[in-house]
């Protein structure tokens, strides 16, 4: 059943996965609240706009599931709250945790899979640990009852400006294999630099499908570009956030990356039809 229940997140002509992320203000960061304000109002721009998926907490997914009608998006369900995202970090007792009962919790919610975090820290062993013991704790259930496990490995190294998140392909490659070791369904992670080795995460994950998530705010042009590379390197899907939410159109933005990622145009085409559609509205 995890087979037949993640194909709700997959468009089924492309095999690719649009995930529209809004699970932000679960992680207690001031700079992750704007354009999720009218939380209603958004879920209903991405999913009308025909987004594959969305990436909601357990207090929002209500949101998306009482949309009238057959066709709305996939739910993917986050249910390990962590405080690394937190406005100030903790300088110490980081830590990640999942709901009791998280498969039934998704169940009754009728997601289409469950999403938990791998937190690879310097100097944070204890949250990879941690993150670890959350899909020991869940993946017999999700077995069970036919849940996809979705698993999102993040590296992050310490600068003089904080953690900021370390792309080098050896570690982006590294921490998504740990994921499809530990069983993982999905695997949601950060893009490789550069991306022309992002191949190297995709063969490393046996064939679990990876998604990359989009990180910070760029320009229109930056993401469409971006989207078109990965494609190119194998990515099953993205699982955007700010990108989209916080764009001035989300429902043009969100259509634009799908015309990339199920109609193989370029990122100039995308581009294109995004000022087209910003424009008629």
């Amino acid at each position: 059943m995890e087979k037949f229940r993640l194909q709700r997140l997959f468009n089924p002509a492309s095999q690719r996965s649009l995930i529209v992320a809004i699970d932000h203000a679960l992680f207690n960061n001031t700079a992750f609240l704007p354009g999720i304000e009218d939380m209603p109002k958004i879920v209903g721009t991405v999913a009308d706009a025909g987004a594959d998926g969305v990436l909601l907490s357990v207090g929002e997914a209500p949101h998306l599931q009482r949309l009238p009608g057959r066709s709305k998006p996939g739910l993917m369900l986050r249910v390990d709250p962590a405080n690394f995202y937190n406005n100030e970090l903790p300088a110490s007792h980081l830590h990640c945790r999942v709901f009791d009962n998280a498969v039934e919790i998704a169940l009754r919610l009728d997601a289409a899979c469950i999403l938990l975090n791998l937190l690879d820290i310097d100097g944070h062993p204890e949250m990879l640990n941690q993150c670890v013991e959350n899909v020991l704790r869940v993946k017999n259930d999700c077995d069970r009852f036919g849940m996809p496990l979705g698993i999102e490995p993040l590296s992050f190294k310490k600068t003089n400006a904080g953690y900021v998140g370390d792309d080098s392909p050896e570690r982006v490659t590294t921490l998504a294999r740990m994921a499809a070791e530990l069983g993982a369904d999905i695997i949601k992670t950060d893009s490789t630099e550069p991306e022309e080795d992002f191949h190297l995460v995709v063969e490393a994950a046996s064939g679990v499908p990876v998604t990359v998530r989009g990180g910070s705010k760029a320009s229109d042009l930056e993401v469409l570009e971006h989207t078109e590379r990965l494609v190119a390197q194998g990515v099953a899907g993205l699982i955007y956030g700010r990108n989209v939410i916080q764009h001035d159109n989300p429902a043009a933005m969100t259509r634009s990356l799908q015309a990339i990622l199920h109609d193989g145009v370029s990122a100039k085409q995308a581009l294109k039809q995004l000022k087209a559609d910003k424009g008629a509205n």
